[in-house]
């Protein structure tokens, strides 16, 4: 059947005449039952064979087994609408794309290849020290972030940055990241440019990273900020979910309240979420 189609000898009154088969012979369901075990763009490429390989790639069965656990969490919480009113696989599609919550400053998607879940937020909602004072923070449109808004900080004496985020993740192993830059980004003749002028006091003392669960799991790190011109993820560490359809809050921060200096010129993004796995492909950005 490589070829899309084979011939087989059927006897007649005459004697043998070829019997040719294709892949339009294959029934529906067979094809859907193998469809269970590609990925997801693997089954979107097959659907364009033809109209058998392409309603087996809309059965609900074949697209239930490629959605997260808590996906009716994700609908009703998210999309805003019952899990029974659309097809699982609109609602694949749907969750892959960026979707906003908590009055857009936070998001949260589904990988395309693995169907599993990220989480990012916004620095805008987040506590961090002095944000509304002109003298220490300016906010910055930039099409570098997801939420188009980065914050840039110019010089401060103490800094902490504190968050919180309750959300029922699959089971796994998560990582927390804080997602920073060193340098005042903008655009000059359409180019991107970097300012590092402002940046100091970074090397001087670590920043320290925690994270806490409201099971009882803590985490932190302590680094230099060093990535300047370029966004950097920094891992503040990891947790566990164990249960489905428990939601787990969380508590993470960055801090250097060390005042014996000032430190400055960092933007602040956001802080991402994502499965432990996933942490390799972010050092490709």
């Amino acid at each position: 059947m490589g070829a899309g189609s084979s011939s087989v000898a059927l006897e007649t009154e005459g004697g043998f005449s070829p019997l040719t088969t294709n892949l339009d012979d294959v029934p529906e369901s067979c094809v859907a039952s193998i469809f269970m075990h590609l990925d997801p763009p693997e089954i979107c490429k097959l659907a364009k064979v033809n109209k058998t390989f392409h309603g087996a790639s809309s059965v609900d069965f074949v697209w239930e087994t490629k959605l997260p656990s808590n996906y009716k969490y994700l609908v009703e919480k998210i999309l805003g609408q019952s899990p029974e009113s659309l097809s699982k696989k609109e609602i694949y599609a749907r969750l892959c794309r960026p979707n906003c919550f908590d009055d857009g400053t936070k998001q949260v998607w589904l990988d395309k290849s693995s169907g599993k879940i990220c989480v990012a937020v916004s620095y805008k909602a987040l506590r961090i020290t002095g944000i509304d004072d002109r003298r220490y923070w300016n906010h910055i449109s930039s099409d570098e972030s997801r939420f188009n808004t980065i914050a840039y900080l110019q010089q401060i004496w103490w800094l902490e940055v504190v968050g919180e985020l309750e959300f029922e993740f699959p089971a796994g192993t998560y990582s927390l990241l804080f997602k920073l830059q060193l340098g005042k980004i903008s655009k000059k003749f359409g180019r991107r440019a970097c300012n590092v002028d402002q940046v100091h006091g970074w090397d001087v003392k670590p920043v320290r990273f925690q994270l806490s669960t409201s099971n009882g799991q803590q985490a932190s790190s302590e680094c230099y900020l060093h990535q300047q011109g370029n966004w950097g993820h920094y891992h503040v560490g990891e947790f566990v979910v164990d249960s489905k359809n428990t939601p787990v809050k969380l508590r993470f921060s960055m801090m250097q309240i060390d005042c014996t200096h000032t430190k400055g010129g960092v933007c602040l993004d956001s802080v991402l979420i994502c499965p432990s796995e996933f942490r390799e492909k972010l050092k490709q950005f």
